[in-house]
């Protein structure tokens, strides 16, 4: 495999869901994705076997870690220059509170949570 350039705006954009839009790069072992929330935006509790690190950009988002009826199930709100690190199989899910603008880091690459919702 070669090393390649990419440029975000020559990425193919998509919307799995209303509110959410994203350029996805997948390398080998390693799924990368630029991801916008426009505010209200809702992705609802899943889970996945990647490995998921969330990079905050700009923004306010709520996540919800844990599943729905767990006692344990908590809520941690997040701004732009924070990360949030998800271990593989943790339920979460996150609302927009403001536009908000991440990158994704899935390792291995797979499908993301949104990619199981309907628009």
């Amino acid at each position: 495999m070669d090393a390649k350039a990419y440029c975000w705006t020559d990425v193919e954009e998509d919307s799995p869901i209303a509110l959410l839009t994203r350029r996805k790069i997948q390398g080998e072992q390693i799924l990368l994705a630029n991801v916008r929330l426009t505010e209200g935006c809702h992705v609802a509790l899943h889970q996945h076997v990647s490995e998921q690190m969330a990079i905050l950009v700009t923004g306010h988002v709520r996540w919800t870690i844990g599943a729905d009826g767990d006692p344990a199930q908590y809520q941690l709100e997040m701004r732009g220059g924070e990360v949030l690190h998800l271990p593989s199989l943790i339920w979460h899910g996150v609302d927009a509170l403001a536009d908000t603008h991440f990158i994704d880091v899935l390792s291995p690459p797979g499908a993301m949570g949104v990619d199981s919702q309907k628009s």
